[in-house]
């Protein structure tokens, strides 16, 4: 692996310390600590299966939009590839922005497509997911409001999910309907700030603006093709809202492993509004996801904190460290194979 990339990576890890001291400055270690050494091993267990059930159904996603690419993998590959994708994620800095790039590359490296291909798959997936995550988030938060009465932090919560909902939705319309502007625009830019770069730094040579443009093109051919199958898209968004109640599930289970119950519908709006933490300058998300995880089940339950902290640890445990370890292994297995 590149050094560079492994010290953004040591770096993102460092900013992590200050976040997780911050909230467990807030919150007593000790009750969390008896907390979790009462947690039920059976249950747990329960909770890792559900996790890998995330998993499996966010990767037979992505292999339902390679499919629709012409992109043949098995069903087991497609497992492993997606877990090197959540890796990528999960160890570079602003997640999913931070580990595209990756995740394109181990697409391309393993399928033999193009790198834009790989983007393209992978970029149509994220989007797809956010469909089922902001319904999710819609229905559990209205089904709490109508149930009891929405505190301050979950209005706030409420507002920015609707906000974020109106601009993604919104910019995502204007970029397709406007995608020849945007491509000439982009590749413009992009061929000024690279030719710029180029006069900074040596043996750098930057590519010309109808490179860029090509690939830009094939990247934007790449998502044409994939919005052209309603049926595939239909079961990829399945599958998605499938991953999506797999990791709502495990945290409701992590409640249940250390003898507390909360509202499904807590957890099905929780999940993906904490998600939007995972922009910040941390290694997928990493304490920013936590912590946003913990203010808003303790507002919306009457679970005392440190029971939320200790379930919040066992579910953000496995679900960022079980993809990391098996994608984690995957990279290595491609870096050795490319270095032999």
């Amino acid at each position: 692996m590149d050094r560079s990339l492994v010290r953004r990576i040591l770096f993102g890890f460092l900013l992590t310390v200050p976040v997780f001291a911050l909230l467990f400055w807030f919150v007593d270690i000790d009750p969390v600590l008896a907390a979790l050494e009462q947690a039920r091993r059976t249950v747990l267990g329960l909770v890792l299966l559900t996790t890998i059930g995330w998993l499996f159904a966010w990767s037979q996603s992505l292999r339902t939009v390679l499919r629709t690419l012409d992109v043949s993998v098995s069903v087991p590959w497609s497992f492993f590839l997606f877990s090197g994708a959540t890796f990528s994620n999960n160890v570079t800095p602003f997640g999913q922005a931070g580990g595209e790039p990756i995740t394109a590359y181990l697409i391309s490296r393993t399928s033999g497509t193009r790198y834009e291909t790989g983007l393209a798959a992978i970029a149509s997936v994220d989007t797809l997911n956010f469909v089922p995550s902001f319904v999710f988030a819609t229905v559990g938060i209205s089904y709490y409001a109508i149930v009891l009465t929405l505190s301050s932090r979950l209005k706030f919560a409420a507002v920015l999910l609707g906000g974020i909902g109106v601009v993604l939705v919104g910019g995502g319309y204007y970029l397709w309907t406007s995608r020849a502007t945007a491509e000439r625009r982009i590749s413009a830019g992009a061929a000024s700030l690279l030719d710029r770069v180029a006069g900074y730094v040596p043996r750098f040579s930057a590519p010309s603006q109808e490179s860029i443009r090509e690939r830009i093109a094939h990247f934007v051919g790449t998502i044409e093709q994939v919005a052209a199958s309603p049926t595939r898209l239909a079961i990829a968004l399945g599958f998605s809202g499938a991953g999506w109640l797999f990791q709502a599930g495990a945290l409701w289970l992590a409640f249940y492993a250390i003898g507390t119950s909360v509202s499904f519908s807590v957890v099905l709006f929780a999940i993906p509004i904490s998600a939007i933490a995972g922009v910040t300058p941390l290694p997928g998300g990493a304490g920013g996801i936590e912590t946003v995880l913990v203010a808003l089940l303790a507002s919306a339950t009457s679970v005392e904190s440190a029971i939320v902290v200790a379930a919040v640890v066992i579910f953000r445990g496995l679900i960022y460290w079980v993809p990391t370890l098996i994608g984690g292994s995957v990279l290595a297995a491609l870096t050795a194979k490319r270095a032999a």
